[in-house]
């Protein structure tokens, strides 16, 4: 039987509407799927429309040694209400009393205020009310803990859970290239310093929030799908009181000397770890401040510091014996070109230690002559004592040495006289410093490092061992010769007046010509140096290595005066503070004899006295005073008097209370040496004139 025309037509109608049907199902279907990556929660109405949002985890901390942070987050809290989801029952019972804690936290609004603002929004039906953007964790927990709020999301209505986290320095520019920072990019992520270099630990995990749509926008609903996990901790070997050493020393000495830029780093002698790290570089405004990582980014030549390793390739191969004498006659040609000394008629007749000592290039002879025939045997020295590759130090940025080798377009018939104090070799201060350092651990080189363990709420999640790249770089004969001539410079050489008063230290000057930028090098009044100065203390039995460099000084180019200055004052201060250096005592002893007490802070000169015991006498009642021994029984104060606008006599003070009182004055004030005021350039008394400069001169005794 013929089936109807009619039939036919409807039974394929029916058809392809199904067909339809089908198709726009498997559409939604497909876009509700590639929506669930980035949604979790869907509806057809607008006010249930939900998606997950990425909730950021508290980066780590990283800190010094000591754990004091020196790089923290700080989380700030955006506070919303719900007041809808409140009951009645329980609204009306504690809203007054929240609006008045409100107006405490936050006395822009009164409590009045607070109250008519979230009844009208209750009244409106408003599911979203802002309370207040940006506070602390530490008042959102004061929030929480309010009349209603108290109940939580979804009795009391609060909504806390999206925060902004903020990276922080507590300690300003300390140490900032060398703690770096993680940047997005257009394509990848910069990574830079101990930010970069351990952000694996430091970032922490996402978590997943829900967010709920109102009135056209996306808010939080309080919703947790996965909780975020914050960072690891970051221990470094950062001694923050040394680097703060470090970083004042420097800075003074970069404002009173001059300078493209300087850098200090202080590493401990056993295990090659950090302790402090400066870069300071002029900006466009006149002030020093840590632009670049220098240490390990920039290589310069280092001049006479050089020499240390030179004499030691020499005694290696038995080329030479410190005792032998040379002629230093100050002016030493290799072919068309001439070194000199820095005494226009050298230093005569003396041993190699002594030309050591005194810096003397007659060492370029020494060497070029020991080697003329067989260069290649220094460079192969050179890369023994680990000074032809990066040290390894797990900061990016590092760069590799540079040096002229035979067979290189820079070799040329003098390039061993020119290496082997300092020129035709380039070096970070970073890579110097770790072979000074090895020299100091008896020939042990040791892998620079800045991180000593990663921790969860101080559980220790990783620790970092030191490492030994080279178990021995010359011999134990070797090393301990040039450990003596390093002892030598600071006795009878270049660095005889940066010596301590409290310790031995070891160590050797350099000054080297640089590029003067586009003048190139520069003819006589536009020539740049670089004065440098690399060490060791206490020379006994060392435990802090040190490198100074300054680039480029206008007042003074030497590095025994430039950059020695601030080595001694480094290894002083830190000796000061050490309790390394220092036996402990663990008995209580009675004071026979009365200390020798400096004039100063009647507070301050009291409470030391009160903590060993010292009898004491008083007499006026001023906050500064005078003192004095009594029968050296006991000490007497006397008020010490300080006249409006007139220098005070500071002699017999230490320099803090002397600046503190000079600067009040609004002078400004230049020291020179350690321990107690002795002379002062203005006569007390004098009518003290604001921006003013006093010396003072002070002296240990």
């Amino acid at each position: 039987m013929k089936m109807p025309k009619a039939v036919i037509i409807r039974t394929y109608l029916i058809y392809f509407l199904v067909v339809m049907a089908m198709v726009a199902v498997l559409v939604k279907t497909f876009t509700i799927i590639m929506d669930g990556r980035n949604n979790i929660f869907t509806s057809t109405s607008d006010k249930l429309e939900q998606r997950s949002a990425i909730v950021e985890p508290r980066r780590g901390e990283i800190l010094d040694v000591n754990l004091n942070p020196l790089v923290t987050s700080v989380s700030f809290y955006d506070i919303y209400m719900d007041p809808v989801t409140v009951g009645d029952q329980l609204w009306q019972k504690g809203i007054g009393e929240l609006s008045l804690g409100l107006s405490k936290l936050f006395p822009e609004k009164t409590a009045r205020e607070y109250e008519e603002y979230l009844r009208e929004a209750r009244a409106r039906k408003r599911r979203y009310v802002l309370i207040q953007k940006k506070v602390t964790n530490e008042v959102r927990k004061k929030v929480r803990e309010l009349p209603i709020f108290r109940k939580g999301r979804f009795k009391g209505g609060i909504i806390d859970n999206k925060a902004t986290i903020i990276r922080k320095r507590p300690n300003d520019d300390l140490l900032a290239r060398t703690l770096g920072y993680v940047k997005p990019t257009t394509n990848d992520t910069l990574l830079v310093g101990l930010e970069g270099a351990y952000n694996s630990y430091l970032k922490g995990q996402n978590g997943v929030i829900v967010e709920q749509k109102i009135s056209h926008s996306w808010k939080p609903t309080g919703t947790i799908v996965r909780e975020a996990i914050n960072g690891y901790d970051v221990v470094t070997s950062i001694d923050k009181d040394i680097q703060e050493v470090a970083h004042t020393e420097l800075e003074n000495q970069l404002k009173t000397k001059g300078g493209r830029y300087g850098c200090a780093i202080v590493m401990d002698v056993k295990t090659g770890f950090i302790k402090a790290m400066v870069n300071l570089q002029k900006t466009s405004a006149g002030t020093y401040g840590e632009v670049y990582n220098h240490a390990i980014g920039t290589r310069e030549v280092p001049g006479s510091t050089m020499k240390l390793a030179s004499l030691m390739a020499a005694l290696e191969d038995g080329k030479i014996s410190l005792s032998d004498t040379v002629k230093a006659v100050g002016r030493y040609e290799f072919y068309d070109r001439v070194l000199k000394d820095s005494r226009p008629y050298g230093y005569g007749k003396v041993t190699i230690k002594e030309a050591f000592e005194v810096s003397s290039n007659v060492i370029s002879k020494v060497i070029f002559n020991g080697y003329r025939n067989e260069p290649s045997r220094y460079i192969d020295r050179m890369n023994q004592f680990g000074l032809t590759q990066k040290t390894g130090v797990n900061i990016l940025g590092e760069v590799d040495p540079i040096l002229s080798k035979p067979g290189s377009s820079q070799w040329w018939g003098g390039s061993l006289a020119w290496m082997s104090i300092g020129y035709e070799f380039q070096l970070t201060p970073l890579e110097l410093l770790s072979f000074y350092n090895a020299v100091a651990n008896d020939g042990k080189y040791m892998k620079p490092q800045f991180v000593s363990k990663i921790i969860n709420n101080r559980k220790v999640i990783e620790e970092f061992e030191p490492i030994v790249k080279h178990e021995q770089i010359a011999s134990k004969s070797t090393i301990n010769a040039m450990k003596e001539a390093l002892e030598g410079v600071m006795v009878n050489g270049t660095g005889r007046n940066l010596s301590s008063t409290f310790f031995k230290t070891a160590g050797k000057t350099g000054t080297a010509q640089i590029a003067n930028r586009n003048k190139g090098y520069g003819a006589k009044g536009e020539k740049k140096y670089i004065a440098s100065f690399a060490g060791y203390f206490p020379a006994d039995d060392p435990i802090y290595s040190c490198i100074v460099v300054i680039a480029a000084p206008t007042d003074d180019i030497y590095g025994a005066s430039v950059s020695g200055t601030v080595f001694s004052a480094i290894a002083n201060k830190v000796y000061a503070s050490s309790y390394n250096y220092h036996k402990a005592i663990n008995e209580k002893h009675k004071v026979v004899s009365v200390p020798k007490v400096q004039n100063g802070s009647r507070y301050d000169i009291n409470t030391v006295l009160n903590r060993f015991e010292v009898k004491k006498e008083f007499n006026g009642n001023q906050s500064w005073v005078k003192t004095a021994s009594v029968g050296g029984k006991k000490i007497a104060f006397s008020d010490f008097k300080l006249d409006k606008d007139r220098v005070p006599d500071v002699r017999g003070m230490g320099l803090n209370d002397a600046m503190y009182l000079l600067e009040k004055q609004g002078l400004v004030v230049h020291a020179k040496g350690y321990g107690r005021v002795v002379l002062q350039s203005i006569k007390p008394g004098t009518k003290a004139v604001n921006g003013g400069l006093i010396e003072l001169k002070l002296k240990s005794n």
